[in-house]
């Protein structure tokens, strides 16, 4: 049987062990609370901007005249007379003289021509006068008809004929007389020169080549797949073509004139051709626009169709002709969009989005319709007020530390 001592003992160290809990219980710092964590996407956007849009579309190409010409001799003989401008890159005028071969002979080749003709009128006078004579003769024989030849008629065609062939040989002679001047046959500058003072040149060879200044040319390729953004496939469009001059970047305007009509076989091309009225400002009231020089490559903008209300939009937000944009109560929302055309990383949009929509520009990992986002500058503001408020309630303990 067991004693009070044994009955006592084991509760004494159960009410101590149970002591000993409770006062380590209410040692322990109740857990903090942790707050709510919002967990919403947070999104950057991009307004849009609808607004009036000229679709324009790019080519290249190198500025050329308009008309060419290689100078040609006509006739044999030496170079006597050569022009001041008759040299690489000098400008002339239409008609003016650039060099001359040695007239003498054909100013004697024209004398002796014109002698000819001269004598052949005489005999054709002559001739005509001795018909007359034989036509009166005839006219007192009664008995019978006179003949052609008795009326010196033969004789008279063949005077004629002389005379026209003298008149050919003047025609001739003055014709090479005016070859031996070499003349220019517009405004143009020379692009080279084949001869020299006391050359002796003969029928075809080479004087120089010359390059009309008028007016210049610029074939610029354009795909097949442009064309339909452009009025007229072009035609009468503007151009403002782009090029270097002096080392700055100059700009010029042009006009597209023609459609060439066909495809280059190698590079599946179509042209289109520019032209522009006094290229090196020869004719210009001032000196403010740089010319654009032969030979110079340029890069062009043909003007193409207007668009009432457009904007551009990176191509890489587009999924499936739909962009996701968010709407005024902070929910994401997918709209169709008309694509008119791809330009570089950008798309036209010309129908779909309206002035002042939020493009979300950011990638979300699951994007649902309607789901709920937050701006990326909402999140900013809300930080700046929680760093406030801490440095308010550290300042705040640090004073009433102080004051005690």
């Amino acid at each position: 049987m067991a004693t009070k001592k044994q009955i006592i003992i084991p509760i004494v160290i159960l009410a101590a062990g149970v002591a000993a809990m409770a006062g380590f219980s209410s040692m322990k710092k109740p857990p903090e609370e942790k707050p709510e964590v919002d967990n919403t996407p947070i999104v950057a956007v991009s307004n849009i901007s609808v607004a009036p849009m000229t679709l324009e579309v790019s080519s290249h190409g190198m500025v050329t005249p308009k008309y060419e010409t290689q100078l040609i001799a006509q006739v044999n003989g030496e170079i006597v007379e050569l022009s001041d401008t008759f040299v690489r890159g000098g400008f002339i005028k239409k008609n003016q003289l650039l060099a001359r071969i040695d007239p003498n002979d054909y100013q004697a080749a024209l004398i002796d021509a014109q002698a000819s003709m001269a004598t052949a009128r005489a005999a054709l006078e002559k001739e005509v006068a001795q018909g007359k004579v034989a036509e009166r003769e005839w006219k007192q024989i009664t008995d019978t008809s006179p003949t052609e030849l008795s009326l010196r008629k033969p004789q008279l065609a063949q005077e004629l004929a002389r005379v026209k062939a003298a008149q050919a040989s003047v025609l001739r002679a003055e014709r090479n007389l005016e070859r031996t001047e070499i003349r220019a046959p517009y405004d143009a500058m020379i692009d080279s020169r084949d001869i020299g003072l006391g050359s002796f040149v003969s029928i075809g060879s080479k004087i120089g080549h010359v390059l009309a200044t008028a007016t210049a040319e610029v074939r610029l390729p354009v795909a097949d797949n442009q064309l339909e953004f452009l009025a007229k496939q072009g035609v009468n469009a503007k151009v403002k073509l782009v090029g270097v001059y002096a080392g700055k970047a100059t700009q010029w305007s042009a006009t597209i004139v023609r459609n060439e009509g066909v495809v280059d076989k190698k590079s599946r091309m179509g042209y289109l051709v520019a032209e522009l009225n006094d290229p090196y400002r020869l004719k210009a009231a001032n000196n403010d626009t740089s010319p654009l020089r032969f030979g110079s490559y340029i890069n062009a903008k043909i003007i193409g169709n207007n668009i009432a209300q457009a904007t551009l939009v990176p191509r890489h937000l587009v999924v499936n002709g739909e962009v996701a944009i968010l709407d005024s109560d902070s929910k994401l929302h997918y709209v169709s969009i008309d694509i008119v055309r791809q330009q570089g990383s950008d798309v036209i949009v010309a129908n779909g989005l309206a002035d002042g929509d939020r493009l979300i520009i950011s990638s979300l990992d699951y994007p649902v319709d309607g789901m709920k986002l937050a701006l990326a500058s909402e999140e900013t503001q809300l930080e700046e007020k929680d760093v406030e408020a801490e440095s308010s309630e550290t300042q705040m303990a640090n004073n009433k530390e102080s004051g005690e």
